[in-house]
Parts: structure tokens; sequence; C-alpha cells
């Protein structure tokens, strides 16, 4: 299946938002399908709770959850249990997740540069590029699928300085001076994080559990 973006992919259940990036992968969510190619994702509701999502919460710890490819310069945003998100290869790039653990809302953005001021049309026309206009955006689904700041639980991971040594471009720790400014302006907290360094980083998110796991070339730790 390939989503085109600001499209919405949702079963009877659950919600996918994929606000960005038309990347192809197997079936997130069984039985989805597309909703309003072309849909704003402002426009979009979330997809009603299962009933007895509690009661079945712990047995979706031994499932095995599909995974959702975030794309270089994509964000996701869902709130169904059996889904993981991940995304991989951030180097100067900047991974963010965002988990809700009443509501279990998950999303993640995976940007690649500072200021959309840096090119405004790009912005536009994907505003998951960059740092001051994918973040907000990506909240907001967050917030509009019923998750709360003040329960999020945010960890970050990337901003290395890859194929740089010299530090000419210092383009990983802009992408987190711009972070942590965008934070501080709205009060979030950041609850783990590895960024810097000479290293690339695979982080994904487990939507049931909130669990965010990292690989590097050293191994897999939990964030």
């Amino acid at each position: 299946m390939r989503l085109q973006r600001n499209c919405r992919l949702e079963n009877s259940n659950y919600a996918v938002l994929r606000q960005c990036g038309p990347l192809a992968y197997g079936d997130p969510v069984m039985g989805g399908k597309i909703v309003s190619p072309g849909e704003c994702a402002e426009q979009i509701s979330p997809a009603p709770p299962r009933a007895g999502l509690t009661e079945r919460q712990s047995g979706l710890n031994s499932r095995l959850n599909s995974k959702l490819i975030v794309d270089i310069a994509d964000y996701v945003v869902t709130n169904d249990p059996s889904t993981a998100l991940i995304t991989y290869s951030l180097g100067s790039c900047i991974g963010v997740t965002a988990w809700d653990p009443e509501t279990h809302v998950g999303a993640m953005i995976h940007f690649m540069l500072p200021d959309s001021a840096l090119s405004p049309d790009k912005a536009k026309a994907n505003p998951a590029m960059f740092a001051n206009s994918g973040i907000p955006r990506m909240f907001k689904e967050a917030y509009q699928m019923g998750a709360s700041k003040r329960r999020m639980i945010v960890k970050v991971a990337g901003g290395s300085q890859l194929l740089d040594d010299s530090g000419t471009f210092n383009i990983g720790k802009r992408n987190y001076v711009m972070l942590r400014k965008l934070f501080w302006k709205n009060n979030i907290l950041i609850n783990s994080e590895d960024v810097g360094g000479s290293k690339s980083r695979t982080i994904s998110l487990s939507i049931a559990t909130g669990t965010v796991t990292m690989k590097t070339r050293d191994g897999e730790v939990e964030l």
C-alpha cells in the first residue's frame, strides 16, 4: 500500500495519520484503507477507541508489532497498539518520539534541518523536513487524537556529526538547538535523549508499551 501526503489510514478501531513522505510499506493496520486523499490533516479526527482496550493491553505485549516506517522528512501519529514506529539511519537528522501512556497515542518525526526559513517552499510542501514546522504539527495531531501534553513521554535521538569531522556545517548541533528552543517555548520536557557524537542511530517506538529502543553500531539499548 502506498500513502500519499495528508492521507489517513484507518480501520474500525484505530487511526494512523501520515503527514508526509509517501513511502510504500506493508499492512500496518489490517483492513486499512486510504480515506479522502489530499484531505488536510487538521480536519481529521481520530477513530474511536476500541472498547475494552485496558483489559486487553497486557496481552498486546506478547504480540508481534507491525512496523510502520517513518521516512526522512516524515512523521506519523497513531493510536494502534499493535504498531511500532521505526526510523532508520539518523545522522545529523533528529528523531523525536512522543507517547501518551493513558490514550496510547504515539508519534514519531524524522526531521532534517532546523529552520523552515532556509526554504519556505520546501517547508510548505513538506513541513516535516524542518524542526520548527514539523514538530509543532506532529504534536498538534497527537493532541487532536487524544494525547495530553502533561502526560506525553518525549524522547530524542540523533544530531550526529557524520561526514563533518571539522564541524563546518554543524547541522546536527543546529538541529538540536532548534529542538530545545521549541520545547522550552512550549513547556515540553525531554524524558530521555541520546544526541551528538559521530554515530548513526535507528529508533523504534512501541505504541502498546511506549518503549523506545535505539540501535547503533554498538548494539541495541532502551532509550
